[in-house]
């Protein structure tokens, strides 16, 4: 069973940046792949590596993934109090594409949490 395991979440001024690591064992490249912040989907990246974001952080987020790593990322940028949460990884077993739905992601990481104030 694919365990996901994030990391590099912590606490950081408005404006300031963060990134966020998953490391997937074992790595299958055909997962689509997406980070989950309290529950919603805020950016998906398929195997093709095409991306999807929620419009609320796009162009301040970037998603990608290392496939030799085993290893998918989360760059923030421009942080906004809002964007505090808990921040999960997750991955779709029969779903390859960045867009997959929510319920498409039935694989989930414990999370780690990002606070940023203001």
């Amino acid at each position: 069973q694919v365990q996901l395991v994030e990391s590099g979440g912590g606490s950081v001024q408005a404006g300031g940046s963060l990134s966020l690591s998953c490391v997937a064992s074992p790595y299958y490249y055909t997962y689509g792949m997406a980070w989950f912040r309290q529950g919603a989907k805020i950016a998906g990246i398929g195997s093709d590596g095409a991306t999807d974001y929620l419009d609320s952080v796009k162009g301040r987020f970037t998603i990608s993934r290392d496939n030799a790593k085993g290893t998918m990322y989360l760059r923030m940028t421009g942080l906004r109090p809002e964007d505090t949460g808990m921040y999960t990884c997750a991955a779709s077993s029969y779903c390859s594409e960045a867009y997959c739905a929510q319920h498409a992601y039935d694989v989930k990481g414990q999370g780690t949490q990002v606070t940023v104030s203001s």
